[in-house]
């Protein structure tokens, strides 16, 4: 069993099964299947497992207390809290103190948390105070913003949560009591029912119904199955599915996955139909097993999570060597090294970005929050930043481009004229099958009327069927009319019918398939993929009544009967939808199974430009790199497998775009896990919902076009921080260290520079909150982390001129050159650097004029409004001797107020020739 595919696989499904934030992804591979032999699979559940498929299966439902038909209701409930929710362990919400700890558990916190306690230690209470708020304020905000985004998170994961088909039996639960008290047996009366429950309700014993494109809910054993295929290749690492059968057919193994007869909760199925048993639910499966006996170790991050850490680590990194710079500097021109020590300490107070994590965290709450109320679910927060990066878009046409609401146009024979033989064979065929379920066989049946669906339907006897797969793309029922032998009736692509036909329904019989009327037959196929429309094939084979069992062979040398043509319109908004998304900078491609003629017709009619066409069979011939060429060139691609799909997927990520997939059926599932961000439907198939990162409750472009600008909203003002922050932490470092090289005591004392800061991260709490310029929002944002130090060279250093403006301001003009007057000079600069510190955060916010041509949001405007204020006011109060402060004169603020206005002007100043320069993110 090749297990590195678990830990990946892992992840993806504790996000399928709406695991808290808090949830670290397991390293399966590392912790469990070591070298040790005590970190094997628990002997108990290897037991069970096999003893499981060994068993009959009526020795096994009665072992389970179960029947072919399922539990009741009440049964269902009374082992619903015997055994409980069929989840893992690990997804329970964390206590509130665990939640608060991991809140204040992170790299900056834990510096300042040092800085306190060094400070307490050398008698700086004042210090010791100030840094303690700080550390608060960003815990406590934190604890707040993630408890109610998770809050949130749990009713938005409970809109889109996957269901499982359970068989529920409808005895009375007193004659059940009766029977199962009296007789050694199970009852299997009539009108058993088929019910859609949510798959944390499934409990063991219930008998559930599996066909193409449902996730395996839980640990089963399969009771009966119809060419029945499960991809396991995120337990296994198999790249093909693997058939299952009631019975076992391979020798015995001692690894349950290898057992033809278990299927295991994570695993999906890829085609085919079946019945099967819950043997385990939970954290008793083989999944939930594992998953208690690993040790938690941090998720791999995302490129999102490395750019944050990545600029965290700029940010520290100058930190380290600009503190020790200002302690040795103050040290040798003043003398006093405990001073210049707590001084030093503040500095590195002061280059600490401890808001970070809340604005990272509440810019993303936020952001999901706002998606959820245009109908766009986020699973995971980071594929925010992903959804507002992306430039390319892969999209099915149906439902995406179209309305999703097919009809039957057109059923005729193989000529093109009308037949109502070709729709009662097509009928019978929608009507009898039970695999992979669809809106053509919806609008088949809902072509006829009851009552003569029925006269169809009542004349025939189901025999047998062979389910759908994206290989053959096809599908048979056989059908027996009273005892006048067996009709296998097939529809599919018109391709794969003719591929299996030899002859053709004619008037007056049948008449070989020959070259020429192959060629006269494809032009009838063409003529109406012209119109639009959709065609399927069908055809028939008469059959001896001796077979009970069909099979893939049996498909062969048949009748074409003729075809049932679907229209499915273009949607109204698509074509305004399709515009939005070009000019907002995203291109879309078309990555469709359907016919190229049809699919070409309707992105004519939606305005969508196509500039090269590409099917399946073409993709086929070439090589990666051949194909990274055609996919950058081509706008629809045609006639393609799922795993066409991943492939083009895959090297436009690899020609560095940002790509996103929108797809809704298992032949979507590996394009979504491949993308960038996958983007999915709460209508989809269970395995695409579990593989994408975003669920739209409305499969619309407009919609997602919505999501997009959300996106790149939440981005911004997470960029915005960044930037204020470096720019403004790069600039008063520069500021004290000439300060202190060439005054005789220190620009600011250790206390007040601290409050400083605490009031500049008071005012920077509104930034989720903020407008963004619309001109941000027409194109994709990607991460750039190393454009972050030329920002801060950049951008520091204004701030640093006009701080030693005001050093000269009140050393020669107010004269506080002594260390007598050294309060007043402190003073100034503190109010001078914290109202340009706040300022900073409207000029950086923009690259347009502030104020004039962008203004903030009211919560932000109203944050950094009182912190200037308080600014002023506190130097005048009595609390302002506490800290050392002293009033300022009436006379330094006409000079003030000039300083911040030249401030303003000379960043306004360099903000136009750095965008110029180097464009403005």
């Amino acid at each position: 069993m090749n297990l590195n595919f678990l830990t990946e696989t892992f992840g993806r499904f504790i996000h399928a099964h709406g695991m808290g934030h808090h949830f670290r992804r397991f390293s399966i591979l590392d912790t469990v299947f070591g070298a040790s032999a005590d970190k094997e699979l628990p002997s108990a559940l290897s037991d069970h497992l096999q003893q499981a498929s060994a068993a009959a299966p009526d020795v096994l439902l009665r072992t389970l207390e179960s029947r072919h038909d399922g539990l009741t209701d009440i049964e269902s409930g009374i082992r619903q809290q015997q055994y409980g929710l069929n989840v893992i362990d690990q997804q329970k919400a964390l206590p509130w103190w665990q939640h608060f700890w991991s809140c204040y558990r992170n790299p900056f916190n834990l510096l300042l948390t040092v800085l306190a306690i060094v400070s307490y230690v050398t008698d700086d209470m004042k210090a010791t105070i100030v840094i303690s708020a700080m550390v608060a304020l960003s815990t406590v905000l934190r604890y707040v913003q993630e408890a109610r985004s998770n809050h949130a998170a749990e009713k938005l994961k409970a809109m889109v949560s996957n269901t499982a088909t359970v068989m529920r039996h409808d005895l009375a639960e007193e004659a059940a009591a009766d029977a199962r008290k009296y007789f050694d047996v199970q009852l299997h009366p009539h009108g058993a029912r088929r019910v859609e429950i949510p798959m944390k309700l499934l409990v063991p014993g219930d008998v559930v119904a599996l066909s193409a494109g449902d996730m395996i809910p839980a640990d089963v054993r399969i009771l009966t199955a119809r060419d029945l295929f499960v991809s396991q290749s995120a337990m296994t690492g198999e790249s093909l599915p693997v058939e299952k059968f009631p019975e076992d057919q391979g020798p015995p193994s001692a690894n349950p996955l290898e057992l033809d007869n278990l299927c295991f909760m994570g695993t999906s199925v890829v085609s085919g139909t079946a019945t099967a048993v819950v043997l385990a639910t939970g954290a008793r499966t083989y999944f939930g097993t594992l998953a208690e006996r690993v040790t938690a170790t941090d998720r791999g991050p995302t490129a999102f999570q490395a750019g944050v850490n990545k600029v965290s680590w700029v940010l520290i990194r100058f930190m380290m060597v600009m503190t020790p710079a200002v302690f040795l500097i103050n040290g040798l021109t003043k003398g006093d090294w405990l001073e210049a020590f707590l001084f030093s300490l503040s500095i590195a107070v002061g280059l600490t970005p401890e808001m970070l994590p809340v604005i990272v965290t509440s810019t993303l709450a936020k952001g999901a929050v706002v998606l959820s109320r245009q109908k766009v679910i986020v699973k995971r927060l980071d594929a925010i930043q992903n959804f507002g990066a992306m430039d390319v878009l892969c999209t099915d046409k149906t439902g995406t481009l179209t309305q999703d609401k097919i009809f039957l146009a057109r059923h005729t024979d193989a000529f093109g004229k009308e037949s109502e033989k070709v729709l009662q064979y097509a009928c019978l065929n929608s009507y009898y099958q039970t695999g992979l379920k669809n809106l053509l066989d919806v609008a088949v049946l809902e072509n006829m009327n009851n009552r003569a669906l029925d006269a169809v339907t009542g004349r025939y006897q189901k025999i047998d069927e062979i389910p759908f797969d994206f290989n053959r793309r096809r599908m048979s029922v056989i059908v027996e009319e009273k005892d006048d032998g067996h009709l296998l009736i097939c529809k599919g692509a018109v391709e794969e019918i003719l591929a299996v036909c030899s002859e053709v329904a004619v008037i007056d019989g049948t008449e070989k398939l020959m070259p020429d009327l192959l060629t006269q037959l494809k032009t009838v196929t063409g003529q109406l993929n012209g119109e639009g429309l959709r065609v399927v094939a069908v055809a028939a084979k008469h059959l001896p009544p001796d077979k009970v069992t069909y099979s893939v062979s049996d498909e062969s040398d048949m009748v074409l009967m003729g075809y049932i043509a679907f229209l499915d319109p273009p949607k109204e908004s698509t074509a305004p939808a399709i515009l939005a998304l070009k000019e907002n900078g995203i291109e879309v491609k078309i990555l469709t199974g359907d016919n190229a003629l049809v699919t070409a017709k309707i992105c004519r009619e939606v305005g969508l430009p196509v500039t090269g066409m590409k099917l399946g069979a073409e993709i086929e011939t070439m090589d990666d790199a051949e194909l990274a060429q055609v996919a950058q060139q081509t706008t629809v691609f045609a006639k393609l497998s799922p795993i066409h799909k991943e492939r083009i997927v895959r090297v436009l990520h690899q020609q560095g775009h940002v790509v996103g997939f929108m797809g809704d059926g298992i032949n979507d599932a590996a394009a979504l896990r491949a993308a960038d961000i996958g983007i999915s439907v709460d209508t989809a198939v269970d395995i695409a919902k579990e593989a994408a990162d975003i669920i739209l409750l409305e499969k619309s472009l407009m919609i997602l076009q919505e999501g997009v600008i959300e996106g790149r909203k939440t981005f911004a003002n997470m960029l915005k921080y960044i930037k204020m922050t470096a720019s403004s932490n790069f600039g008063n470092v520069f500021s004290v260290l000439i300060a202190s090289a060439f005054l005789p005591f220190l620009p600011m004392l250790p206390v007040q520079l601290l409050v400083q800061n605490l009031f500049y991260d008071i005012s920077q709490i509104a930034i989720p909150f903020d407008h963004v310029d619309q001109e941000f929002l027409q194109k994709p944002q990607h991460w750039d982390p190393s454009d972050l130090g030329r920002f801060m060279v950049f951008f520091g250093p204004v701030s640093s001129l006009f701080d030693v403006l005001t050093f000269a301001l009140l050393w020669f003009v107010f004269a506080a050159n002594t260390t007598e007057v050294q309060a007043f000079f402190q003073s100034g600069w503190f109010v001078e650097g914290l109202l340009s510190q706040t300022l900073i955060v409207h000029l950086i916010r923009t690259r347009k004029i502030p104020f004039i041509e962008s203004r903030a949001a009211w919560p932000m405007l109203l944050t950094t409004a009182s912190v200037m204020l308080a600014g002023i006011l506190l130097p005048l109060s009595p609390l302002g001797s506490y800290f050392k402060f002293v009033s300022l004169p009436l006379a330094y603020f006409p000079w003030l107020a000039a300083m911040l206005l030249a401030y303003m002007v000379l960043t306004q100043l360099m903000k136009n020739w750095y965008a110029r320069r180097f464009t403005w993110q």
